[in-house]
């Protein structure tokens, strides 16, 4: 009796958590929700509504502003900057990190931990600003994509992450391959990298969304405005209020009305919501390759 009287409490103790845990997560959704859904309202919003308060459903929808936002010079160019240093930013930074990840992950490579441990040393200091500017500026890579694609082509903690990976795959496969007379380059291609797609996956994200958010390097090695990223033009319009950049009101239809918080909202859905389309793609990949790559050290 006594035994069925604690489980009951058990299993109230258990209820009231749930209870509470779940009007909690649901508070904490509705307060990460509620920013975006604004700038989303404040987006499609008539240039001429007063914007005295908050409010999540428009009175009138209108696309003016994506069509002011989509029809800037400067925001195109951003745009095609970005899409561009992030394609190539990720296929190229994936590509290193798996090559170099693979031969950290032999048992039997040479002074294997003197190698990973200086990996990670650089994971805690590193050269400053100064010196990386001079670096690219020596190089020769001011105002081109290079400068914002080779400084940070490999991290360290995403390296030690795919490592990892690599080293909880099962050897047999390997060893049986070997067997067969395929020697390290097709075991790759053909083991490593089907069996890896989780942590590829995963590294791809991280990657991706580090390119696409990026803009303090763009700030200091391109002095070219048509050759900036996007996240720094919407810095200008956001935060600086550049006119030049905006030109709120100059449509060919003079009904066609825009003002400058509506045109910074719009802004900034061009620039996230490409980001967050790519995020359920890679999602059912995402928690196990990080799990199983930070498991095995």
């Amino acid at each position: 009796m006594s035994t069925i009287t604690s489980g009951k409490q058990r299993l109230k103790r258990f209820d009231a958590f749930d209870f509470f845990n779940t009007v909690f997560m649901s508070i904490l959704c509705l307060l990460t929700l509620y920013p975006f859904l604004h700038l989303l309202s404040l987006s499609l919003s008539p240039g001429d509504l007063p914007l005295t308060s908050l409010h999540l459903l428009p009175p009138d929808i209108t696309w003016v502003n994506y069509q002011k936002v989509l029809t800037n010079e400067y925001i195109l160019s951003g745009f095609l900057n970005t899409i561009t240093r992030t394609v190539l930013g990720t296929a190229l930074s994936v590509c290193v990190t798996v090559f170099a990840a693979y031969p950290l992950a032999k048992r039997f490579f040479p002074h294997r931990t003197f190698w990973t441990g200086y990996i990670v040393f650089t994971m805690f200091f590193s050269g400053g600003l100064i010196p990386n500017y001079l670096l690219v500026k020596n190089l020769g890579l001011m105002n081109s994509i290079w400068a914002l694609v080779l400084p940070g082509l490999v991290s360290a903690f995403t390296l030690v992450i795919t490592r990892n990976f690599m080293m909880a795959l099962p050897e047999a496969l390997e060893e049986s391959a070997k067997m067969d007379g395929a020697n390290e380059i097709v075991i790759l291609f053909r083991i490593i990298i089907p069996l890896s797609l989780p942590i590829i996956a995963t590294l791809s994200l991280w990657v991706a969304v580090g390119h696409w958010n990026a803009w303090f390097d763009s700030l200091i090695y391109t002095s070219d405005a048509h050759k900036q990223v996007l996240q720094v033009v919407m810095r200008r319009i956001v935060l600086l209020g550049s006119k030049d950049m905006m030109d709120v009101n100059k449509f060919d239809d003079p009904n066609l009305v825009a003002n400058p918080d509506t045109i910074k909202a719009a802004t900034i859905m061009v620039t996230i919501i490409p980001i967050i389309l790519m995020y359920p793609f890679l999602q059912k990949y995402f928690v196990k390759g990080v799990l199983v790559g930070s498991m095995k050290g």
